[in-house]
């Protein structure tokens, strides 16, 4: 895999995220929007690029977000990217966080999973932050703090799905939060939407406000996760 590496200036050690895509691989808006953002808050930040290095171009057209047998390659990708970062002097392990965007979302759920891939893992996440996941995959039990942003328009993954799988949660293992944007479609964080369009018959639209709230609501869940 590839990888974009972004940190603040100084010596740190700072926390860390490890940043995966969506099923359409890795738009340069997506890396250079969250790379700048979350280094001026203070964290180093590894974009992950899953898809070049396998020759894949997307994945979108094979169902919902389907990446199939590669969201298990997905979900070592992003324990492969934090050992990477565990290893550097300016990086802290103690603090790293994984963030996700709709296919990556969905990895992102998957790999902190209550009694999942990340029971093997010597290294693990201390946070994690989902944007537009399609939340039937998961039974929301997880094993760290967990934030999902979801639009309330979004057809591709919808928020209603979210709503149900967090009101059947068993309340296993940590705390998860489910924050739902209305009149916002899928994507609605990524500029490259500025102009709504069909994507493989769902509606994809950035949303000024709802992309906005949502980043203040990662900033407040990031630092309040690494607050202890």
């Amino acid at each position: 895999m590839n990888g974009y590496l972004t940190r603040p200036p100084g010596e740190g050690p700072f926390p860390a995220v490890v940043v995966l895509h969506g099923c359409s691989g890795l738009f340069p808006t997506v890396e250079k929007t969250w790379s700048q953002r979350l280094s001026s808050w203070g964290y180093v930040v590894l974009v992950v690029d899953s898809f070049s290095t396998r020759g894949i171009r997307e994945t979108c057209d094979h169902g919902l977000l389907a990446d199939g047998s590669l969201f298990a390659d997905r979900v070592y990708d992003a324990y492969g990217a934090l050992e990477f970062l565990s290893k550097l002097s300016f990086v802290d392990p103690q603090r790293t966080a994984l963030m996700g965007f709709s296919a990556g979302g969905i990895a992102t759920l998957a790999a902190v999973h209550l009694g999942g891939a990340e029971r093997l893992m010597d290294r693990k996440f201390k946070a994690a932050v989902a944007y537009y996941p399609n939340c039937s995959a998961t039974n929301g039990d997880v094993a760290v703090p967990t934030l999902i942003l979801i639009g309330e328009l979004d057809d591709w993954t919808p928020a209603k799905n979210c709503r149900e799988m967090m009101a059947q949660r068993s309340g296993k293992g940590s705390a998860l939060q489910l924050d739902v944007f209305k009149g916002a479609r899928h994507a609605f964080a990524s500029p490259s939407f500025k102009t709504g369009t069909e994507q493989y018959g769902h509606r994809v639209e950035y949303n000024a406000a709802a992309a906005e709230k949502s980043a203040s609501d990662v900033h407040t869940f990031l630092k309040q996760a690494f607050s202890g």
